[in-house]
């Protein structure tokens, strides 16, 4: 894990590494950013949604012992970020497109976890999802298929 939040920040606007390691966590961390942002956009994380983010990262990285850690670095670079751009851009250039509708579909899940979607929540998602060029199509079935899984809970 990071040493601190501006050998985090160091690591993400710097320029491109051709440390693996390095590169994976900036992937890892870009991830969940941005699924702390949905947790994050409403008044009040509840629990369910916490739980979501933790689950959503298992899912992408597999369930290892540092997903709490993931998350707390990630509220923390959610709290000091500009925009998402440094994340998405993170996005873009190693997932492919599948993975980036995954993502949205994550976030969507995020925002329904608590059994209320919130219009702060909604935007972010639009947000995101514009600057990971997944098409409106893409980000409504997205939508779909996370509510579908919500339900059937």
């Amino acid at each position: 894990m990071f040493g601190s939040l501006r050998e985090f920040f160091d690591d993400i606007a710097g320029p491109p590494r051709t440390d693996p390691a390095a590169d994976e966590q900036r992937l890892r961390v870009a991830v969940a950013v941005l699924l702390v942002e949905v947790m994050r956009a409403e008044d009040g994380v509840t629990a369910q949604e916490r739980e979501a983010v933790t689950a959503a990262l298992g899912n992408h990285f597999g369930a290892g012992g540092q997903l709490e850690q993931l998350v707390v670095l990630a509220q923390e670079a959610s709290r000091t970020a500009n925009d998402f751009f440094q994340f998405t851009n993170t996005l873009n250039e190693r997932f492919s497109r599948d993975q980036k509708i995954q993502v949205i579909e994550e976030m969507w899940r995020v925002a329904y976890a608590d059994g209320h979607l919130g219009t702060l929540e909604n935007s972010v998602i639009a947000r995101v999802s514009d600057l990971l060029h997944v098409t409106h199509g893409e980000y409504i079935a997205a939508k779909v298929r996370a509510q579908e899984a919500t339900r059937s809970r």
